[in-house]
């Protein structure tokens, strides 16, 4: 049976296989089948989507399928992730319901279920619902309206969340360039930062339901850093389509990443006694000049595999204090337990304000380090190890690198790629260790 469900729920085209009609009415009606059979009772439901031009129809068909099965659902309407995350915990809904596709182009989008712990939903659910899907079985079911008559009072309720937990935050002498992406944070992200008292400049918040993430946002910072520099405005932040990450640009145009941000944040909270357990946890993608700089202040990084539900997990386990990817997913557990763009922007401009000090000067001290990435198309996916010539590449690059370098290697999951990641301190001979390992792995499992 084929796993419909990645580290981020079920993603796809809309309109095909798995996010065509008669399946999301399945999903709807197997996990609340599945959800009612654990809890006892018929499940409610909490759903909210971006902004993407199928969102509408995706949720009222999903909606369609769950109550088909006894389960009852409030929609939430346009708002980012987060958000839901927040809303299930807070509002007592037994599941939270996510119809979007993040940074992908509008053509695609998906379901992601969070529960009332943050987490989101179990393994073992997830394949019961594969297999209700490769079963076929249809859910009979009317078509749903979407009542969005609570959507404004859970919007403002995710909002005010903000003002509590940033009680005293004053940004009245902060100017903020806001790139929504065209998507779930359009409406809401520039209200919260005036709330604030900031003097905001919201750039592409102008959804049409196709423009989500269209040469802007997370993706495409290039107009955010011409703004920030146009306006002398003290802060850039850029949002993926759902803003459950943010990337930021600093006063002088500086692009400011996730492993950025880790670097800030971990120093801030060491600074004030809050950083348990001197560790961040980031993922193996995670530049080698982050470690780095971490080791340099006595700060452990605690590495991953590729996902934030992966660095969740880390963070659970070994109560870290803050976790993320270089992709600027950033998850502060304590807080929540999902990555939230507009509260990692608001720590920031947080440790700005106690501080005293702009964004560059703040990141001063972490250098990353040379990298380059190669694709090698590959015919199977044997383990490196088991190949002669792979392995004794690999151990021969390892040892040029030494302790001022890194090598990352790794099959694609979707693709019958192999990936060579390579960073250290001088790019051309990166570039050279990367090619040579890349034609090794070309003749070996071509």
């Amino acid at each position: 049976m084929k796993k419909l469900f990645g580290t981020d729920g079920i993603r796809g085209e809309a309109g095909k296989f798995p996010l065509d009609e008669k399946t999301i009415r399945i999903i709807g009606s197997s996990l609340a089948k599945h959800l009612g059979a654990k809890i006892g009772k018929p499940p409610r439901f909490v759903i909210g989507r971006d902004t993407r031009i199928s969102g509408e129809w995706i949720e009222r068909t999903f909606c369609a399928g769950s109550n088909s099965k006894g389960a009852s659902y409030e929609s939430a309407g346009i708002i980012p992730t987060p958000g839901i995350a927040y809303l299930t915990k807070a509002e007592k809904f037994d599941a939270g319901i996510v119809i979007s596709a993040s940074h992908n182009p509008f053509q695609d989008n998906g379901i992601k279920v969070f529960l009332p712990t943050g987490q989101k939903l179990d393994e073992n659910t997830e394949r019961a619902i594969e297999e209700d899907i490769f079963e076929g079985n249809d859910a009979s079911a009317e078509s749903s309206t979407i009542d969005l008559e609570k959507a404004e009072e859970f919007q403002k309720r995710y909002l005010d969340s903000f003002l509590e937990r940033f009680n005293g935050l004053d940004l009245k002498n902060f100017k903020i360039v806001v790139d929504c992406a065209n998507g779930a944070a359009s409406d809401l992200a520039p209200n919260l930062f005036k709330r604030f008292g900031a003097d905001v400049i919201a750039i592409n918040n102008k959804p049409d339901g196709e423009n989500i993430n269209r040469d802007c946002g997370s993706l495409h910072l290039e107009r955010l850093q011409e703004r920030v520099l146009a306006e002398s405005a003290s802060f850039g932040v850029a949002f993926d389509g759902d803003a459950d990450r943010s990337l930021f640009v600093d006063e002088n145009g500086g692009l400011v990443d996730g492993d950025a941000t880790l670097w800030v944040m971990a120093q801030h909270f060491k600074r004030n006694g809050d950083l348990k357990n001197d560790a961040v946890v980031a993922t193996v993608m995670s530049n080698i000049g982050l470690e780095i700089a971490l080791n340099s202040k006595n700060i452990s990084l605690i590495r991953t595999s590729v996902g934030d539900k992966y660095v969740l997990e880390e963070l659970l386990k070994t109560g870290a204090s803050v976790g993320g990817e270089q992709s600027g997913h950033i998850i502060f557990p304590e807080h929540s337990l999902v990555g939230d763009g507009m509260q990692t922007a608001l720590f920031l401009l947080e440790t700005m304000a106690e501080n005293n000090k702009t964004l560059s000067e703040l990141r001063e001290g972490f250098v990353p380090y040379p990298q380059i990435l190669v694709n090698v198309r590959v015919s199977e996916k044997r383990p490196f190890e088991d190949v002669v010539e792979i392995a004794k590449t690999a151990r021969e690059i390892n040892i040029e690198l030494g302790e001022t370098g890194r090598l990352l290697l790794r099959y694609s999951g979707t693709e019958n790629l192999a990936r060579v990641m390579i960073e250290g301190q001088d790019q051309t001979e990166i570039e050279s260790q990367a090619n040579r390992l890349a034609k090794v792995i070309g003749q070996s499992l071509a």
